[in-house]
């Protein structure tokens, strides 16, 4: 019995699961809060009119979130043909060489720790409830019912985006002029905390220093683009 396997396929570890879908998310409203949010304050730093402050806005939420739609949908998309691809070579595989496929999985079992006749025994009983299923999930770490959809991940991708958005939009236009720009700072900050805790929290790394990055990383953001905004401003090229 030989341990039969293929160059070209990843025998490692499985995909994201719900948890990355979730993070993801976190990630992407995190994107439209700074994004939208530098935006907006870098036009308040040239002029308080609600007009440009708006319009700016608008637009950056918008165009970030079907940014963020197009970029998803082109990286699942890739990632869906791939999957599709290695399925369907697979189920070929399956049917041309039965016997060959039958001792690459209990191989990948015997790699895992089991004894060669635990390891066969495994192969032949999952190979005879459903084959498919259990090459793809020993060698590939795929499920066949979970392929990802690019529709779905653009979606979820442009509402998260547009969730982070609306919120240095809603804080940058109800104050009144004089308070536009410190009330959309802390309403960001506080915003990004959050973003940042939930994110740690899911990928279950330590809470104070993932937050702490990234409230930092808004907080240079939006200082920048305030400041380059008030020198366009007072030069009066803006």
């Amino acid at each position: 019995m030989t341990d039969a396997t293929h160059e070209d396929e990843p025998h490692a570890g499985g995909l994201a699961g719900r948890l990355n879908w979730l993070r993801a998310g976190v990630l992407g409203a995190n994107d439209g809060i700074v994004s939208v949010a530098a935006i907006v304050v870098g036009v308040a730093g040239a002029t308080t009119a609600t007009g440009p402050i708006l319009t700016a806005g608008a637009a950056g939420l918008v165009g970030g979130a079907i940014s963020m739609a197009l970029g998803e949908y082109v990286s699942v998309s890739s990632q869906r043909d791939s999957q599709t691809a290695l399925i369907a070579k697979e189920r070929a595989e399956l049917r041309d060489m039965p016997e060959q496929e039958l001792d690459e999985l209990a191989a990948l079992y015997r790699a895992k720790g089991l004894s060669s006749d635990t390891a066969m025994r495994v192969a032949e009983e999952l190979t005879a409830h459903d084959a498919l299923s259990a090459h793809l999930e020993a060698e590939l770490g795929i499920d066949e019912d979970d392929v990802a959809s690019p529709w779905q991940a653009a979606g979820a991708s442009a509402l998260a985006f547009f969730i982070g958005a609306v919120l240095p939009m809603i804080a940058i236009l109800l104050p009144p002029p004089a308070l536009r720009v410190p009330i959309t700072f802390a309403a960001v900050l506080i915003a990004l905390a959050a973003t940042g805790a939930i994110s740690a929290a899911i990928g279950g790394s330590e809470k104070g220093r993932s937050t702490l990055r990234v409230v930092i990383g808004g907080a240079i953001a939006l200082a920048a683009t305030f400041a380059i905004g008030s020198l366009l401003g007072t030069t009066g090229i803006a």
